[in-house]
């Protein structure tokens, strides 16, 4: 691999966004608004503005030949990264992956409190891999809990609540965390 030197020193702010593909955006939105909170920012492939097809999408997205984005919404979570949600016709889609096969295999989502994080998740249709729990390791402590759970089109996400804090290696390097709201 040839070493790549950049003209100007790289700054990285921060994630801006990750994308999700889901069986159905409605049923995705209306999941992520009631399990979460989330609010919809904009709309930027609708049914009124066509689909995203032909070649040229193909190939900068790496999509399958004939494949069409259908729709695509971008939602908001608390303060954090926005989630852009895509939705596909004629495209042959696979089930989403699980936590031990390779690649992007999560998102998690801070909370306040993790008993009503778990309750809402199951009340909007998703389902818990396991009832809130402790955490352990460095991250664990009385009060710090988590969950995985599966919304209702698969894959993984995960809550987490550490309000009695992180026990951090080297307090100079720290994880970031949503602030309070």
């Amino acid at each position: 691999m040839s070493e790549l030197k950049p003209q100007t020193e790289l700054v990285v702010r921060g994630m801006d966004h990750v994308g999700l593909t889901v069986p159905d955006l409605e049923t995705a939105t209306t999941f992520l608004i009631e399990a979460l909170g989330a609010e919809v920012v904009y709309d930027v492939v609708t049914s009124e503005t066509g689909s995203l097809k032909g070649e040229d999408n193909e190939r900068q997205l790496g999509i399958p030949h004939g494949a069409e984005i259908s729709k695509i919404r971008l939602l908001r979570i608390g303060d954090a990264p926005t989630i852009e949600l895509f939705e596909f016709r004629r495209a042959d889609q696979r089930r989403p992956v699980v936590i031990s096969d390779f690649g992007w295999n999560h998102v998690c989502f801070y909370v306040d409190d993790i008993e009503a994080a778990a309750a809402l998740f199951v009340a909007a249709g998703g389902t818990l891999l396991s009832p809130p729990h402790s955490i352990g390791g460095i991250e664990g402590a009385p009060r710090n809990r988590g969950f995985y759970g599966r919304p209702p089109w698969g894959g993984i996400l995960e809550m987490l609540t550490y309000p009695d804090g992180i026990k951090y290696p080297d307090p100079a390097r720290v994880r970031w965390t949503p602030p309070a709201r």
